[in-house]
């Protein structure tokens, strides 16, 4: 992302697709910005990259849910062009860490801390959860914790 702030990034992403005339992506843009600007309203200072990828993997995840009701709801067109604007965000996201990454992660805490049980899950979402921001899953993580405590 280099020195440009999310605003920054956004704001010169939407002027590209206006010019190109990409609808879809104009308006992903607009409401993604309009989501910066209201965080930014509510903080009382400029989006943190960190509050950023939260309000992006929140964007996503409400296109996924739609999607899927609209699937369930016999509408595919309005589900894939859901599914499209979350690919669309999903291009501010850093890359997804693997799960060899993540596994090797939490065997580290959990030998580190000697962590074991229910607490232990705990222990390593509340640890790994922002060092992984953006990069894996909440659920992702907990199954490789609960699978690695397990074991």
């Amino acid at each position: 992302m280099g020195d440009a702030t999310p605003r920054q990034l956004v704001e010169r992403d939407l002027k590209a697709a206006m010019l190109a005339g990409d609808k879809e992506r104009v308006s992903t843009l607009r409401l993604l910005l309009a989501e910066l600007e209201n965080e930014r309203i509510r903080a009382g200072s400029d989006v943190s990259q960190e509050t950023f990828l939260g309000l992006v993997q929140k964007g996503i995840k409400q296109r996924q849910d739609s999607a899927e009701q609209y699937r369930g709801g016999g509408r595919p067109e309005l589900a894939a062009k859901e599914e499209r604007e979350a690919e669309l965000l999903r291009l501010y996201l850093p890359e997804p860490a693997s799960e060899e990454e993540v596994r090797g992660a939490v065997r580290e805490l959990i030998a580190a801390e000697s962590l074991s049980g229910a607490k232990g899950i705990g222990r390593v979402m509340q640890t790994l959860v922002p060092r992984f921001k953006g990069r894996i899953e909440g659920q992702q993580l907990q199954r490789i914790a609960r699978e690695e405590l397990e074991a």
